[in-house]
């Protein structure tokens, strides 16, 4: 199998949110993206955590139970965040999958969000690299 980099598969430009970005706006642009999380960044565009789908869904049932108003996303984001460079490989990416949960995770270069991969980009990248092998077998 050949090297295959984050860079050549990695979402460009991904939705991303500020700490303060209130949780309705978070979901609004997670579902009108077709995302199923998104970073959050600060000032300089550092990631500073993550916030999901799951995250959202919690926080909103909470949140209409009490009829609260909505948080913003820093009280709600995970802020373990695992991320990736461009020069990371495909291989790489996909075997941490399998033990991590995110099914999006944050490419930054010199520490500033450059780009989103998920799980369907990395299922992409397998799937072109096994075309590769499979036209050489027949």
């Amino acid at each position: 199998m050949h090297s295959i980099l984050v860079q050549d598969y990695m979402q460009k430009d991904p939705v991303a949110f500020g700490r303060d970005t209130n949780l309705l706006q978070v979901v609004h642009k997670l579902l009108a993206a077709r995302v199923t999380g998104a970073p959050v960044i600060d000032e300089q565009r550092r990631v500073i955590g993550f916030v999901s789908e799951q995250d959202c869904i919690k926080e909103i049932l909470q949140g209409a139970f009490y009829c609260e108003e909505p948080p913003s996303v820093a009280s709600v984001m995970s802020t373990n965040v695992i991320s990736f460079t461009p020069e990371n490989t495909i291989v790489e990416i996909a075997q941490i999958m399998l033990n991590h949960k995110p099914k999006n995770y944050p490419v930054v270069s010199e520490g500033k969000l450059i780009g989103l991969i998920s799980r369907r980009d990395v299922l992409a990248a397998l799937l072109d690299n096994d075309e590769d092998c499979y036209l050489r077998v027949k």
